[in-house]
């Protein structure tokens, strides 16, 4: 027997307008159910688990244990221009000359993410 990933759970100080910033993020819609000042609601995505949001009284204080890896659709420098543009701010960049690495973001609670490489960039280094 085994377990299997329901949901990914973030804390977070408001679940309704962190799970609007995700769903944006994802392109994926939220919880049909979900209603500005929900204490918990969720982003259900197309493949794997759920994005779970869960309202708490303490705020964010350290780095994140635990943290997404998004692989974007388009390149990965696009992306992150994307997603600064939906309220994520910069945390680190770790992406290397010849196109390795990762862009690290922070959602508008400050939760760390990061940006890998998209298919079409691994392609674009791999024939150069």
């Amino acid at each position: 027997m085994v377990s299997v990933v329901q949901n990914v759970a973030i804390d977070c100080a408001d679940a309704y307008e962190l799970a609007r910033f995700w769903s944006r993020v994802t392109g994926r819609p939220l919880d049909p159910d979900s209603r500005p000042g929900d204490r918990e609601t969720q982003v259900p995505l197309a493949e794997g688990p759920a994005l779970y949001f869960n309202q708490v009284p303490e705020p964010k204080t350290v780095k994140n244990r635990i943290h997404l890896c998004l692989r974007p659709e388009t390149t990965r420098d696009d992306e992150v221009a994307r997603l600064l543009r939906l309220g994520a701010t910069f945390v680190a960049d770790h992406r290397n000359p010849d196109g390795t690495g990762w862009a690290v973001l922070a959602d508008p609670e400050g939760n760390e993410f990061c940006v890998l490489r998209s298919a079409s960039d691994r392609s674009a280094a791999e024939s150069s």
